[in-house]
């Protein structure tokens, strides 16, 4: 373990972290994360099951004099986003995470931390394995699989938790107080190609765009980051027209709700005009650096020669596809006109991927809206640009959004217990990113949501990081809340 960070106060939730900390849990690959949760709550000898889609719930009863209080549902996911920088040699699946603590931030060596939401695990946690904490009827409810589809929110029964009041901990501002959320939808894109001989008298080169943000795709869209794919297509798209550039491969992004910072692919050229796309790419690199300069200082543009490839991906789909990507809606579509500074309708083109073994290229995008006729008309537009240049199209996952309820008793008394313990009114939002909560209000209609958490960046990309002073905070303000908990 790492002395470092298990000894950061307050130790009971970093402790716990450090602990999740040498536990692989990339989403999909939860096995030894869901069991360790599952001995946790056992070894305190408290009630302890998993359901059949993989949730983790653990109850411990109030302590003694708080028997009268509403019962509370304490929030959050086990898996974590895996993404890494592509010089960082780690596997996700066996290997811990290499945390350590920089001016008052705890991040990870080239690697996303997993504080989103490990750390509101960890409080959760800390809160039953605590003597000294205060607190009615205590229910935990540790979900699954929530960053590639919330599959434990959605198949969570509407019968097994028994409290009024969900906290969920899975928000990254602390002194806010998040009271709604966007709902979502995926859209799954499919290219079938043929294979065409490559031709002689060309160069073989590898295009890499790499050095981008990237980041979550629901709280960082807004800051306008640069997308891999666009740039990589940008340049194959010029470079074509000009040069006859052909594509044999591409490998863009990773997870449908990070927004892509790298794209590699191998293109082939004739041999008579290598020097000139060179150059061009360059040019191109150069003029998205000048776009970007706030938002994308470290882009970097790479084109070197590499082996032939045995073929390419056919030209009419190359060039379909070429377009549909210059054209796929991206980023922000439209700001909130009740909430000012809030998204209210994005998309994300998240991922694009040659198959060669099946002849396929696959993309993804994550929709996201907090107006589900706008989604819908979102969906629409992606649907046209992609079946236009000849792809399918199909669309998973959909999920709710969750509506503000300004009239919640529980964001009452949260409101007036962080005004007593910090001395000001926490701000209330709602968040462009997707919530559990939307989704799990839907189970259990009679529920009392907020949601809370400490102060995290960049979550969804290898410069996650969070801050210690705002942790502690969080652990007071969580302990003062549970402690103020309205009667039955």
């Amino acid at each position: 373990m790492n002395n470092e960070i298990r000894n950061i106060q307050p130790k009971e939730v970093w402790s716990i972290f450090d602990q999740m900390l040498q536990i692989p849990r990339p989403s999909k690959h939860e096995e030894k994360i869901l069991e360790w949760a599952v001995n946790f709550g056992k070894n305190l000898g408290l009630e302890t099951f998993k359901d059949e889609t993989g949730n983790v719930i653990i109850r411990k009863p109030a302590t003694p004099g708080m028997e009268d209080r509403k019962g509370v549902i304490l929030q959050g996911h086990l898996d974590m986003v895996p993404q890494k920088n592509s010089d960082k040699k780690h596997v996700f699946e066996t290997d811990s995470i290499e945390a350590y603590v920089q001016d008052d931030w705890v991040t990870a060596n080239g690697t996303t931390l997993g504080a989103d939401n490990g750390i509101g695990v960890s409080a959760a946690l800390a809160v039953l394995a605590s003597d000294s904490v205060k607190h009615g009827p205590l229910e935990v409810l540790l979900t699954a699989t929530e960053e590639t589809g919330m599959d434990g929110a959605n198949g969570l029964k509407p019968d097994v938790l028994n409290g009024e009041i969900l906290i969920n901990t899975d928000s990254e501002d602390e002194g806010e107080l998040y009271v709604g959320c966007a709902g979502g939808e995926d859209a799954n894109i499919l290219f079938n190609y043929t294979d065409e001989e490559t031709p002689y008298g060309v160069v073989a080169l590898k295009l890499d765009i790499t050095g981008m943000k990237g980041g979550h795709s629901g709280i960082d869209i807004p800051l306008q980051r640069g997308n891999a794919i666009k740039v990589f297509f940008r340049i194959l798209n010029a470079a074509y027209e000009e040069h006859g550039v052909r594509l044999a491969r591409i490998d863009g992004g990773s997870l449908r709700n990070a927004i892509p910072r790298e794209a590699f692919g191998v293109v082939v050229v004739d041999e008579a005009k290598t020097a000139d796309f060179v150059a061009q790419a360059y040019e191109i690199a150069q003029n998205v650096k000048t776009e970007l300069a706030e938002t994308e200082p470290d882009l970097k543009v790479l084109v070197e020669e590499t082996e032939l490839p045995f073929s390419l991906i056919d030209e009419e789909t190359q060039r379909k596809m070429t377009q549909a990507v210059i054209a796929c809606p991206n980023g922000v579509i439209r700001m909130s006109d009740n909430m000012p500074g809030l998204v209210e309708t994005s998309t994300n083109l998240a991922v694009l991927k040659s198959n060669p073994d099946n002849k396929e290229i696959v993309a993804a995008c994550l929709m996201r809206s907090s107006v589900d006729s706008a989604k819908e008309d979102l969906g629409a537009r992606l649907k046209a640009v992609f079946e236009l240049a000849g792809a399918e199209v199909q669309f998973t996952g959909d999920y709710p959004g969750w509506k503000p309820n300004m009239d919640s008793p529980i964001l009452k008394t949260m409101q007036d217990v962080y005004n007593r313990t910090f001395g000001r009114i926490p701000e209330i939002k709602a968040i462009h990113a997707g919530l559990e909560c939307g989704i799990l209000g839907g189970k259990y209609p009679h529920w009392d949501m907020i949601s809370f958490g400490p102060t995290i960046r960049f979550p969804h990309s290898p410069d996650e990081k969070v801050n210690v002073e705002t942790v502690k905070k969080f652990w007071e303000f969580l302990v003062a809340t549970l402690e103020n908990i309205p009667k039955k």
